[in-house]
């Protein structure tokens, strides 16, 4: 396994990026988690914290799609640094209206500058290994790497912030945050040997390629529900421990889950597999289906930890999967472009599952609302049943070259 990861990492280049993205993207988990921590503390408002994190996420969701296409025509050494810097701007504006006490649309507008102008550091990375590599195995190497780079950062990011807010200053968590930011992402746009063409280099002159439209659709759904997938059992987990008399162990069961999905992602980029992300997509949202299953009916909190790191299991390989058939269809000079259409897809489903297993919670309890997180995955299967046929109706460069 570490043979394989070595392989791809030796590739020159590729080890310096891809830590330098990994300092990048850790205010992914920390920056609308530090604007609440810093709002509730200094104002005594969590409706106005979550409010203006809200904003802070909206906006980062809407321009995603620009970014990618902006850092596909115009380079990423160019727009990283430009956007993280509006980033730092827009944080600190926020910051600023804060502690001197100014009118919330300060803070609102600060927040949703923030969140609009944060570099899409995922999308760009793994345009990156793609530009950098040549075999799709190896591709699917490095999006697992990259893939169980997510679960660190996610892991990490929370526990920082929240530490530097509450025992520090609740200026410090959102500052480091930004300083992070700004030292992995200038990092990353600085290293101009592995930076992926510009659409002008990589394009006949004058012509943009179409989107395939064909398969990305499909993409953007099974990734909309398993962002419901995420948002409502990570609710729901919280609820049903809670419900037994053990809210504390809750932390526990979701850091099971993401154990799980963490050993299978890095697993996962260590095989070679015999089917294509055209199949493994299905595959996975089947996977899912069948281990969420079962979990409305288990009675205790023991039995549903050893559930949820099995659930883990099918997790990190589909949405390895999805990555790696948005890359190998993608058309030249728009691969962030459509990695980040997929990856707006799974952002914009967190909100809407956390959503409706809460009022479901409320009215039927917590077993009834690990429903949600199953009726997602059955939805994404429904969705990705249509890839196989789609994909062979689009060859791409990557299948070209297998």
């Amino acid at each position: 396994m570490f043979e394989t990861y070595r392989t791809v990492l030796s590739v020159p280049g590729t080890l310096r990026f891809s830590a330098a993205a990994l300092i990048a993207r850790l205010p992914m988990s920390m920056l609308s988690l530090g604007i609440v921590l810093l709002i509730s503390e200094v104002r005594g408002a969590y409706g106005v914290a979550g409010s203006v994190a809200a904003v802070y996420l909206i906006a980062n969701g809407v321009f995603a799609i620009v970014q990618g296409r902006v850092l596909d025509r115009f380079g990423q050494a160019l727009v990283l640094g430009a956007l993280m810097t509006a980033c730092a701007a827009g944080a600190v504006l926020l910051m600023t209206a804060v502690q001197a006490g100014w009118s919330l649309w300060w803070v609102y507008a600060g927040a949703a500058l923030a969140g609009a102008t944060f570099p899409q550091v995922g999308a760009a990375v793994r345009a990156r290994w793609s530009h950098a590599l040549d075999d799709p195995a190896r591709i699917q190497t490095a999006f697992a790497l990259e893939g169980a780079l997510d679960e660190a950062v996610f892991v990490m990011g929370p526990i920082l912030v929240t530490v530097l807010a509450t025992s520090v200053h609740p200026l410090a968590g959102l500052a480091s945050a930004v300083i992070a930011g700004l030292v992995g992402t200038f990092a990353l746009a600085v290293q101009r040997s592995t930076e992926p063409p510009r659409r002008a280099e990589s394009a006949e002159p004058g012509v943009r390629r179409p989107m395939p439209w064909s398969v990305v659709a499909p993409l953007v759904v099974v990734c909309f529900c398993l962002g419901v997938m995420f948002g409502s059992a990570e609710v729901t987990t919280v609820a049903f421990a809670d419900e037994q008399g053990a809210k504390a162990q809750a932390g526990l069961l979701l850091a099971l889950w993401a154990l799980g999905s963490f050993a299978a992602g890095v697993a996962s980029g260590a095989v070679r597999w015999p089917w294509g992300p055209e199949v493994r997509v299905p595959a996975g949202c089947l996977g899912l289906v069948v281990v969420l299953a079962p979990l409305p009916m288990i009675p205790s909190v023991g039995v549903m930890a050893a559930f949820l790191l099995v659930a883990g299991l099918a997790v990190a390989p589909t949405l390895i999967a999805t990555m790696s058939l948005c890359e190998q269809i993608a058309p030249p000079g728009r691969l962030t472009e459509a990695m980040s259409i997929v990856h707006t897809g799974l952002v914009a489903g967190v909100a809407p599952g956390a959503a409706v297993a809460g009022l479901v919670i409320d009215r039927w309890g917590a077993s009834a609302a690990f429903l949600v997180s199953l009726a997602a995955a059955a939805l994404g299967f429904v969705a990705a049943i249509r890839l196989p046929a789609a994909s062979r109706a689009q060859p791409s460069r990557a299948f070209a070259r297998r």
